[in-house]
């Protein structure tokens, strides 16, 4: 438009029109400056005239820009008479209708006085604006006051929206454990995005620690399915975003959960030293529910997978004592829950690998009877309770016991084939031998054909919030 020979005013016009763009952005643009080069010249033109000094920044002329509306800030006259001297425009030039209908009346007068009244007025009146009266400074004060608490009591979520989200956040915690993970993982990056967005806007100090609890749920949400989905990476992106949530609502229980999600990925990453101290600082966290649990079974985990037998078994005691004081229900429940059976599948995997099996088959059988009698059962859970249970038949030398009691593993739908599964299966055939024939080999064969239908699943990706 320059190289045409539009005007700077043409210009700012056609921003206007074209980008939907408020009138003070709109000439930004059109000297084609950034915030922080505007902020400089508008305290440059301030400067320059007798009157109220005005100290721009980047932040503050994103915030004149956008006002009225969230996270915005009214521009005084001072400032606005600093901006026209600095876009070599008239005042009134910096305002729209919805500007018009906020200002005080007496502000719009004086901001949009006509060069032809200016040039009735006697020539001293052709100079600087005159600073206000005594009682126009304390009434311009007191408006800009009311604004504020105006802007203030105003909020854009309220307490029956709040619940709703937390509901949904809770269905989708409990879906997650029979449902398909990559349909449930969509659902829940959009629920997350929705709160994102609330976050941005404007609402009273408990209304954001609850929507960081919320925001904190769904990223640890996220980092497990990712996890589950093999993607350990992205997994810890999300951990660490859902850290910072618990951080800012300072919400004890959201901080022991978010450092069980980042246990698992770490111990599913092979940084196993790193899995023990986050599961260890959960358990400072003095969380209610069932995370403190969960935690003691995560530490047992990774030290038996260290091969420490010792330190494995004082934290499975240790788990079964935190049970005993378990007095609340879980706030979110679901994957964020640690239900006898999943309890009993930890102490299985961990027995396993400290070298007692007949432990271990106790342990998957006491899993499988406390599933029985839950309403939700977790087929990720079921899976490595069975596959726990084929390796206790393994390593007792019962061949056929293993298979039978990994049928229904093999006969999981492809969907339901998270990469901890197929990890796990792929350890349980290290431990059987080459031969070519009998219950070994039909073993070996079914599982290796299992693990070639278990194709990394492909997330259907929409334009999100950030990385899924």
């Amino acid at each position: 438009m320059t190289s045409a020979g539009c005007s700077a005013a043409d210009i700012a016009v056609e921003m206007r029109t074209r980008y939907r763009m408020r009138p003070r952005e709109a000439w930004r643009h059109a000297r084609g400056w950034t915030l922080q080069t505007a902020a400089d010249r508008i305290t440059q033109a301030s400067s320059r005239h007798p009157g109220e000094a005005v100290a721009a920044d980047a932040s503050l002329v994103g915030k004149w820009e956008k006002w009225p509306g969230p996270s915005s800030r009214r521009p005084s006259i001072a400032v606005l008479f600093a901006m026209a001297a600095a876009y070599d425009c008239q005042p009134a030039d910096l305002l729209d209708l919805h500007d018009r209908q906020e200002l005080p009346d007496a502000d719009v007068r004086a901001l949009t006085q006509q060069p032809a009244e200016a040039e009735a007025e006697p020539p001293a009146a052709l100079g600087p604006p005159v600073p206000p009266s005594a009682p126009d400074l304390v009434r311009m004060a007191a408006d800009e006051s009311a604004t504020w608490a105006q802007w203030a009591e105003a909020s854009n979520v309220g307490d029956i929206a709040l619940e709703q989200l937390m509901a949904e956040t809770r269905a989708l915690a409990s879906d997650y454990l029979t449902s398909d993970p990559v349909v449930l993982f969509t659902r829940t990056r959009h629920l997350r995005d929705r709160t994102f967005t609330l976050l941005e806007g404007h609402q009273y100090p408990r209304q954001s620690a609850d929507l960081y609890v919320a925001a904190g749920y769904l990223c640890g949400l996220l980092a497990w399915m990712s996890s589950d989905l093999g993607q350990l990476r992205d997994a810890d992106t999300q951990g660490r975003t859902a850290w910072l949530c618990a951080e800012l609502a300072g919400h004890n229980d959201l901080r022991a959960w978010v450092l069980s999600t980042r246990s698992k990925v770490c111990f599913w990453e092979g940084r196993l030293r790193e899995a023990i101290a986050y599961a260890r600082r959960g358990a400072t966290c003095r969380p209610g529910g069932t995370v403190g649990v969960l935690l003691a079974c995560q530490e047992a985990d990774a030290w038996s997978q260290l091969g420490a037998r010792d330190e494995a078994i004082e934290a499975l005691n240790r788990a079964e004592a935190r049970r005993d004081t378990v007095l609340e229900a879980d706030d979110i429940g679901g994957i964020f829950s640690c239900q006898p059976a999943r309890q009993e599948n930890y102490s299985a995997a961990v027995h396993l690998r400290v070298g007692e099996p007949d432990k271990a088959l106790r342990a998957a059988d006491n899993a499988i009877t406390l599933m029985a009698t839950q309403t939700v059962r977790a087929y990720g859970t079921k899976a490595q309770i069975h596959i726990s249970k084929s390796s206790a038949h393994l390593a007792t030398g019962e061949a056929e016991g293993a298979l039978e009691a990994l049928a229904p593993v093999l006969a999981m739908p492809p969907d339901h084939r998270l990469t901890p599964v197929t990890r796990r299966l792929h350890e349980l055939t290290s431990g059987l031998g080459r031969q070519s024939v009998g219950t070994t080999a039909v073993l070996r064969a079914a599982i290796e054909e299992f693990c070639l239908d278990s194709a990394p699943r492909r997330l259907a990706l929409s334009p999100g919030r950030g990385a899924a």
